[in-house]
């Protein structure tokens, strides 16, 4: 076994395990805002549950991205130069998603703040459902030839695995946006959340379970069935918490099932980082994919030295903002008066 590329291999892991788990209820918090929200009011309240901690999450996608470019420069060329179209069109949406959250309290009219409204939500849907796209096509794999280059055209991402594993990830954002809602909030939007997870849980979680034992199916072994048991224990065990009212543990239960699922999944395909359609000699795997060892050990110190201080002031940063939100605690919106504004400008 290659001892480094393999730790950095479960160190990619467990940073798409974070982004999927910190990223998906801000993800899905935003496609809530239309649809789920009935005023300006929940809206806001919605938007505040996420306003102190969304730009840090964002961080674990960049930082999985930057740890595959370091660690794995073969699988990183072959996946990003294959999925072009999915990707730039993930970046636009997370930038149409940031720039809404920031402009969407600017403008004082109902268009204005609509408008800006529908931006939020679906460059959130776009960012969740481009992300599942390509960690699916990651585990099933792409039509690379024997230089690990893609022959099957700018279009070769566009298939039945792509679509469930976009929907897996909308359906899980969804689901993980309405249980932090649930333990973020109280009042009529708390208990609003708290029956739709119960409601439909299962139907958000069945395009992921779909994926994950795809995934098994292709390249699993026998303790991959064993952690997709654990992992539909966990989900049972969070639609029971979520429908008697138990918040806390039902998110804790939902993030387990990510845990074991994205495990599960990674597992499954290991050695492999990315594999070939065309042949399977053709794949790319940690040992041929991966940077020399000096440059594993040197990214291996700094992982050791800066992550704990990252986590650590995630944690605290996360307590800060710990008590719930009601409608209540949002005052009117501000509207600096005609004259100042005329003066300004």
């Amino acid at each position: 076994m290659d001892l480094l590329p393999t730790i950095w291999f479960i160190l990619i892991a467990v940073l798409w395990l974070g982004y999927l788990f910190l990223e998906g209820f801000d993800l899905g918090v935003g496609m809530l805002l239309k649809g789920f929200s009935r005023d300006e009011k929940e809206r806001r309240v919605l938007l505040n549950t996420i306003g102190p901690v969304w730009d840090g999450n964002e961080v674990w996608l960049l930082t999985a991205g930057g740890a595959t470019f370091a660690a794995f420069p073969m699988w990183y060329a072959s996946l990003f130069s294959a999925l072009y179209l999915p990707l730039t069109l993930a970046l636009l949406a997370l930038i149409l998603r940031a720039v809404a959250i920031e402009y969407r309290g600017k403008g004082h009219t109902e268009a204005w703040r609509n408008g800006w409204t529908w931006c939020l939500a679906g460059g959130s849907a776009v960012a969740a459902f481009c992300v599942g796209a390509m960690l699916a096509l990651t585990t099933t794999g792409l039509p690379l030839n024997e230089n690990g280059d893609n022959i099957g055209g700018a279009f070769a991402w566009v298939n039945i695995y792509a679509i469930i594993g976009g929907l897996g990830v909308v359906g899980f954002c969804l689901l993980h946006g309405l249980l932090f809602i649930s333990l973020k909030t109280d009042g009529e939007v708390r208990f609003r959340a708290r029956a739709l997870a119960g409601k439909l849980a299962p139907v958000f979680l069945l395009p992921l379970v779909a994926w994950v034992i795809i995934v098994q199916v292709m390249h699993g072994g026998l303790l991959g069935w064993v952690l997709i048991v654990v992992a539909a224990a966990m989900a049972a065990l969070m639609w029971v918490q979520i429908r008697r009212g138990a918040e806390k543990s039902a998110f804790f239960a939902q993030s387990l099932f990510l845990a074991v699922g994205v495990t599960t999944v990674f597992l499954a395909i290991y050695p492999k980082v990315l594999p070939s359609t065309v042949d399977d000699s053709f794949s790319l795997t940690v040992s041929n994919a991966s940077s020399s060892g000096y440059t594993l050990t040197v990214m291996l110190i700094v992982a050791i030295v800066f992550v704990p201080i990252v986590l650590a002031y995630q944690i605290w940063s996360y307590s800060v903002f710990a008590k719930r939100l009601r409608t209540e605690h949002i005052p009117p919106a501000h509207q600096v008066p005609v004259a100042i504004r005329s003066h300004h400008q």
